[in-house]
């Protein structure tokens, strides 16, 4: 190894699912370089596919993996500026494996990578990111005979035209304001819209020029602030729907015509009735922190609902073993069965618009019958000892009248009445709460209850 890459940095910002750290004193050039040469060398394969989003850094970065993926013999195929969802397009309709260079949400002096095998099979820890990383601080890479070639190839065009053969847009003209939060979705809506056409959707665009230091708001729409300007110009211009971005245009927040910010688990309800009426039957994939009103749903639509624990390797593992034709994450994550089991905010967008333009109603009247109990939304509170804390909040809840406990991510409570979900951030000395009740008082208090005890007792 590099006597400049340091062994503790490397395990740093080798993260659960992903790379991620601070731009130049944790990620630079060489230690990308370095990166690429390992993938290949534990992913194998001939071809590596490789994009990049429009932070600073990006390029170059790129441009130094892509550098030590040919050092080991792999040809890299650049797409260039994509978003992740267009980088797991590439992989997957080109048959090889890739890297996307982001931060997806995290601010401008971030940035990452996300790997995937070939068909954008994800890679973690435990899928060989662990692999990886130990390759990179043994530095015990082999070097190829002769290096392999880096090669170009534009694949916006045949990206936006498959998202549209799986969700096309038909029925009346949709008013839809598009918030990419100077992000990828700046560079990836005008493709997907120009191929709907203006006789069918007239976009409101807002910061759709491609900038990393984000200069208008961090492109992190779980964060209510985040939606606050959108939230304004769908009121202003009367629009039907308004449509928000996180960095990397994967993952996808709605706004209603009211100006109401719509839960990603009333979005996954819809998204699963469209699917369910094309596959009847079909199983559907939901995180345990999604509302409540998604399983029902699911069972009463005859297909078959099955729970994970939250993140994408868990949700497209089970997807694999089950043949779910969809799953969803309350994170703004939506899986899609075929677009090979990888997320895309920008398709279940046009699911969204699709439902949208078959009826007259407007957005919230669509969404009623799918949002059926209040949300807490997470809540995080700082905790020294979060096992402990857990493990205090089960011994008061458990043995109580009609509630039941698991352990499956984190510490469920459940009731007929209400639920809960406290989980670890795997980052942070944080505690997660998220809450639900059967009405909004009954959220409110179980919400209260909850925070009362997590923040007392620490």
């Amino acid at each position: 190894m590099s006597d400049t890459l340091d062994p503790a940095n490397v395990h740093a910002i080798f993260k659960a699912y992903d790379v991620r750290g601070t731009v130049p004193d944790q990620l630079d050039e060489e230690l990308a370089r370095a990166t690429g040469r390992a993938y290949v060398q534990v992913v194998g394969g001939d071809t590596v596919v490789v994009g990049y989003d429009m932070r600073p850094s990006s390029p170059g970065l790129a441009g130094a993996f892509a550098d030590g993926a040919t050092a080991a013999g792999a040809d890299v195929v650049m797409i260039g500026l994509a978003s992740t969802d267009q980088l797991y397009f590439a992989s997957g309709h080109l048959g090889h494996p890739g890297a996307m260079f982001t931060a997806s949400h995290n601010p401008a002096q971030y940035n990452g990578i996300k790997m995937c095998r070939v068909n954008a099979q994800p890679i973690g820890m435990e899928t060989g990111l662990a692999e990886i990383r130990d390759l990179v601080v043994s530095g015990k890479t082999i070097d190829a005979d002769g290096p392999g070639t880096i090669s170009e190839h534009d694949v916006l065009e045949a990206y936006a035209a498959y998202l549209l053969s799986l969700a096309p847009v038909v029925g009346r003209r949709l008013k839809v304001v598009i918030d990419a939060g100077n992000g990828m979705a700046g560079h990836t809506a005008p493709a997907v819209f120009d191929r709907v056409g203006a006789d069918l959707v007239e976009i409101v665009p807002m910061y759709f020029e491609l900038d990393g230091t984000f200069p208008n708001h961090e492109a992190n729409p779980i964060d209510a602030a985040n939606l606050v300007d959108l939230q304004a110009r769908v009121l202003e211009v009367g629009a039907d729907i308004g449509l928000a971005f996180d960095g990397d245009a994967d993952r996808c927040f709605l706004v209603d015509e009211r100006g109401r910010a719509v839960s990603p688990s009333t979005l996954t309800a819809l998204i699963a009735a469209r699917e369910l009426a094309k596959e009847p039957g079909s199983t559907i994939i939901h995180n345990l922190i999604t509302s409540r009103a998604v399983p029902e749903l699911v069972k009463e639509l005859g297909g078959v609902p099955v729970r994970t624990r939250v993140g994408h390797s868990f949700i497209k593992a089970k997807m694999a073993e089950t043949n779910a034709i969809f799953g969803g994450e309350h994170s703004g994550h939506f899986y899609f069965r075929d677009f090979w089991r990888a997320d895309s905010g920008m398709l279940a967008a046009l699911h969204t618009l699709a439902a949208l333009a078959e009826t007259e109603a407007p957005l919230s009247e669509l969404l009623a019958d799918y949002e059926r109990y209040p949300v807490s939304g997470e809540i995080n509170s700082e905790v020294a000892d979060q096992a402990m804390m857990m493990t205090k909040i089960e011994t008061d809840y458990v043995g109580l009248d009609g509630v039941t406990t698991d352990w499956l991510d984190g510490l469920t409570v459940s009731h007929a009445d209400w639920t809960f979900n406290v989980r670890p951030s795997n980052t942070e000395p944080l505690l997660r709460l998220n809450a639900e009740g059967k009405n909004d008082e009954t959220m409110v208090r179980m919400r209260d209850e909850v925070l009362a005890k997590i923040r007392k007792a620490d």
